[in-house]
């Protein structure tokens, strides 16, 4: 790299350490625009796994997002609840969590906050979750549509919005088309309970009946 890429990617790297140095209790989310592919993916390289943020990428613009402490709950809830259905109807499934997935073609890069393929494993999920807590940056529908995912989740203000792909679009339905014998109400429903093991052995007990 030359000089001045050394000097960008400190730059973005020093951003990404300011986020992570935000309250746990708040969301963070920075933009940064006029950042080449080039630069993106050396920032990826440079930060490795595990970072602690998740990075959107499009249309030379870089989301930062440093998770709050309710965002994590909530992935992480909606991850064991959605996890328990799979293992109780014995459906085949690879999580993926929060991996990098980018196309060089279409230049578009994002993190979900939870993802997985069903079958059998995939170059792109199947199924990506997304955590919508503060307002801002990229559309990440959009993200998805160029990496042809073939089916997003938003939780946001307790509910869970379904867009399914479809004739190159994505449509809001009310059922999964991946796991239409799901009742997203009721794993919503438990999402919100104050004790997370007794929010998932009585949704256990209730999908197992």
């Amino acid at each position: 790299m030359t000089l001045t890429q050394v000097d960008e990617l400190a730059h973005l790297k020093a951003t990404i350490d300011l986020a992570k140095s935000k309250d746990a209790d708040s969301e963070q989310i920075l933009i940064i625009n006029n950042v080449n592919w080039e630069q993106y993916e050396n920032l990826l390289e440079s930060i490795g796994d595990n970072s602690g943020i998740l990075l959107k990428y499009g249309e030379e613009t870089l989301t930062i997002m440093s998770p709050s402490r309710n965002h994590e709950f909530n992935k992480k809830i909606i991850g064991i609840l959605l996890e328990t259905y799979l293992f109780a109807k014995q459906i085949k499934f690879y999580p993926s969590g929060s991996t990098t997935f980018r196309n060089q073609t279409t230049k578009k890069g994002i993190e979900p906050d939870e993802s997985y393929c069903f079958n059998h494993r995939k170059e792109f999920p199947d199924l990506a979750i997304e955590i919508l807590i503060t307002s801002g940056g990229i559309n990440t529908l959009q993200i998805y549509k160029d990496l042809a995912v073939p089916e997003v989740w938003f939780w946001q203000k307790k509910e869970l919005k379904v867009y399914v792909l479809k004739a190159k679009e994505y449509k809001q339905v009310k059922k999964s088309s991946l796991l239409p014998d799901l009742n997203l109400d009721l794993l919503a429903n438990y999402v919100t309970k104050d004790e997370p093991l007794d929010a998932v052995l009585e949704f256990r007990k209730l999908i197992e009946q």
